[in-house]
């Protein structure tokens, strides 16, 4: 099931819904990919035509932003669960471990993706680890015959997309037809969360939705427009639409 936020088609699950989803497309071998959504990446969209297009293409649209959760659990979705890149990564690599998926991790700095292999085969001994590689990728994502070609080489069936959002997206969403892998899965800093290259939010903050203030006060300069200037555009978006939806349905029972 699916609820639109701001023409955006959301996916109303559990976590363990979600995993168990991914695990059932890995063995159907079909060609899919997967969004991971905040706040940023939802306005994002609203503003770039090809930013949209991708998660409305995308066969799954992740809450990875606890505003998201608030906003379906308001609509009546009272099970809905954050699902959080960083530990969808680590609990579908965990839920793999035994199997034969080959794992390739595509973004990052190219000493975080080798490092990240590193931790990954450390924590799970018995991962497959198709390769890694951080990429120059242009904003268009315009196709890199090479860079297709070296993917589809490895064998890899889950590409982990570590580009960040919305790049990672529009990314997925073009080469998508090219990839040989099933599984294609953006999770934005999850690469660098998971090396300790960035410090992750503590708990406590991610349930109560303050995950944003910990990386702004982190990284500043770089974060200051995407929580100060995207979470108040949100806001006054999603104020606007139900605005909007309650003056429609005022209009329809007076009519």
């Amino acid at each position: 099931m699916r609820y639109p936020i701001l023409s955006i088609p959301v996916d109303v699950q559990t976590f363990d819904q979600a995993i168990a989803q991914l695990e059932t497309w890995l063995q159907a071998g079909e060609p899919r990919f997967v969004s991971t959504c905040t706040v940023y990446t939802l306005m994002v969209a609203q503003d770039d035509p090809a930013a949209m297009r991708a998660l409305q293409n995308a066969d799954m649209v992740t809450t990875d932003g606890m505003p998201l959760v608030w906003l379906q659990k308001q609509a009546g979705f009272a099970d809905t669960e954050r699902v959080y890149g960083p530990d969808l990564f680590l609990a579908l690599c965990a839920r793999t471990e035994s199997q034969h998926v080959r794992h390739f991790f595509l973004g990052g700095s190219p000493s975080v993706a080798e490092k990240l292999a590193q931790v990954l085969q450390t924590k799970y001994p018995g991962i497959k680890i198709a390769g890694f590689e951080a990429p120059t990728i242009s904003a268009s994502a315009s196709i890199d015959a090479q860079l297709v070609e070296r993917l589809n080489a490895s064998g890899a069936q889950l590409i982990w997309v570590g580009l960040g959002s919305p790049k990672q997206d529009i990314w997925m969403d073009v080469y998508r037809p090219h990839l040989q892998a099933p599984l294609l899965i953006g999770v934005g800093a999850a690469f660098d969360f998971l090396t300790g290259t960035k410090p992750q939010a503590p708990r406590w903050m991610m349930r109560v939705g303050l995950e944003w203030l910990f990386r702004l006060v982190t990284e500043p300069r770089r974060l200051w427009k995407r929580y100060l200037v995207y979470n108040t555009r949100f806001v006054c978006a999603i104020l606007i639409d139900r605005i909007r939806v309650s003056l429609k349905r005022r209009a329809v029972s007076t009519g």
